[in-house]
Formats: structure tokens, sequence, C-alpha cells
């Protein structure tokens, strides 16, 4: 019989690898992961579901919002950490912005704006201090909710997150008037000058601020937990002594005793104030 060709007899063996490697990887290994883990892990592995009342509310291993059909907060509820995508399981993803993005782009004629993260950072503090009556003023933020962010030029210093009319966060810098931003002009040959100003110790934890890196994340810190607190009993007519109980109830310890620092699962404690008394 006469042999093929090596350059066919090449592919043919290409072919081959590839049938066996999608077999082993494609096929068997998961179904061997799959099996293992509805053995050991079947509540993990079918998605830590919670249910109340026969129904499904939500994962132990996902966050969700607790808003009203306004998109606002509900009162009685504990709220969760920020999510960069409104938690979709679907794109389980950062928003790629790091500590310098801090200059935001302006809404301008046939162009949408867009906020930088410390623009969002800062819009999170305001709102949550406005939510738990405490300040939500934190370092390099302005009193509106904006990034607290200069462009110096040689002859002119603007507040490029604060568009005009607004008045800048500070009239002066270096002895020149602070001048509004002016949609649409171009601002980046400024040296970019963030402002601190005197906040030291903010009321507004950062996980309140921040997104998670997967913008999943289902736990808030003690600290955000306790500084919702007294709105959360105050709401729900609880003593504010019941709400800590509840909220120590739900917090879980540092993993294996040392890494990370204890947390507080947001939607077990929440249905755990549906049923206090």
């Amino acid at each position: 019989m006469k042999r093929l060709p090596r350059w066919v007899r090449t592919h043919l063996a290409a072919v081959r690898a590839v049938a066996v490697l999608t077999l082993i990887t494609g096929v068997l290994y998961p179904l061997v992961v799959m099996g293992v883990a509805q053995v050991l892990f079947p509540r993990q592995a079918n998605g830590s579901l919670v249910e109340k009342n026969g129904r499904t509310v939500g994962s132990a291993l996902v966050g969700q919002l607790f808003t009203g059909p306004d998109g606002k907060p509900i009162p009685g509820y504990f709220q969760s950490r920020p999510s960069a995508d409104a938690y979709d399981m679907l794109s389980t993803t950062a928003s790629n912005l790091g500590p310098e993005d801090v200059v935001d782009t302006l809404p301008a004629p046939g162009k949408t704006g867009t906020k930088s993260l410390l623009t969002q950072v800062c819009a999170r503090s305001r709102s949550a201090g406005e939510l738990e009556g405490v300040s939500g003023a934190r370092p390099y933020c302005t009193s509106e909710g904006v990034g607290a962010v200069l462009k110096v030029f040689p002859n002119r210093v603007v507040s490029v997150n604060q568009p005009c009319p607004t008045t800048p966060f500070i009239p002066k810098y270096q002895g020149m008037v602070v001048e509004c931003a002016r949609p649409g002009e171009d601002y980046a040959a400024g040296r970019t000058v963030p402002v601190r100003g005197d906040i030291r110790n903010p009321a507004v934890p950062p996980d309140a601020v921040t997104a998670s890196g997967s913008s999943l994340d289902p736990d808030i810190s003690v600290e955000y937990a306790r500084l919702q607190a007294p709105r959360i009993a105050r709401e729900r007519g609880l003593p504010l002594d019941r709400v800590h109980a509840l909220i120590q109830d739900h917090t879980t310890g540092r993993t294996f005793g040392f890494i990370g620092e204890p947390a507080v699962q947001v939607l077990p404690l929440n249905l755990a104030l549906d049923q206090a008394r």
C-alpha cells in the first residue's frame, strides 16, 4: 500500500491530536470536575443559591442591588458594595480605571461625557453620606461630589471636572484665578494637579465607594455595616443594639484566620432583618 505524502500524514496527526485533546479537556475533564463538585460541594457547585419562602432570592456568592423601582436605595435594607456593572454575572469585570484616572470627559455637542474613577468615588461618597446622615466628604473631592482636580498652564488654571457655569472649588491657585471647564476644550497639555483638601478621616469607608475586582462582591466591611446600622434601626423601629447583634451574627472571620478582614454577608443579613422583631 502506498504511503500518504508526508504533509498529509502531518496534518492527520494534528487533527487526531486536536480531537483527542478536545475529548479530554473539553468533555471528560469538565464532566469529572462537575461530578466531583456535585458530590463534595453540591451547594457551591449550584451557585450557593439563597431561598426565601421557596423562592430563590439571590446567591451567597454574588452581590445584588437593594433598590426600589426608582433606582434609589431602599432605606430599610443594608446596601451592598458598589458594582462597576450592576452585578452582571455575564461580565464579571472591574472598571479598568486606575488611581491616575482623575480627569472627567465633559459632555459636549455630539459627544457623551465619562466620569473618572475619582469622580465616581466622590459621587458615591457624597450619596452614601446623604443616605446615612454623615459627611460624605473625602480627600480630593469637591463638596458637589466630583474630583477636585486642576489643569495648570503657564498663564491659567482650570478646574477640569467642574463645567461652566459651576463655581470652582477653590478661587485661586498659585496666584492665578481658577476657571471652570468649558466643555469641548482640550486641557490635555496642562499639568494635572489633584487637590487633597483638609479631610483626613472620611466618615464613609472605602468599600462604600469602590467596586471590587469582579464587581460581584457579596460582602461589605464591618465598618460599612455599622455605618448603616442607625438608618436600619430607625427605618425598622428596632433597637440599635439589636441591629448590631444581627451584624455580628452575619460577620465572617478572616480566611484561614489571618487572610483579609472580617466581612458582613449582606443578603443573609437583610433576610434576617425581615424576620427580626
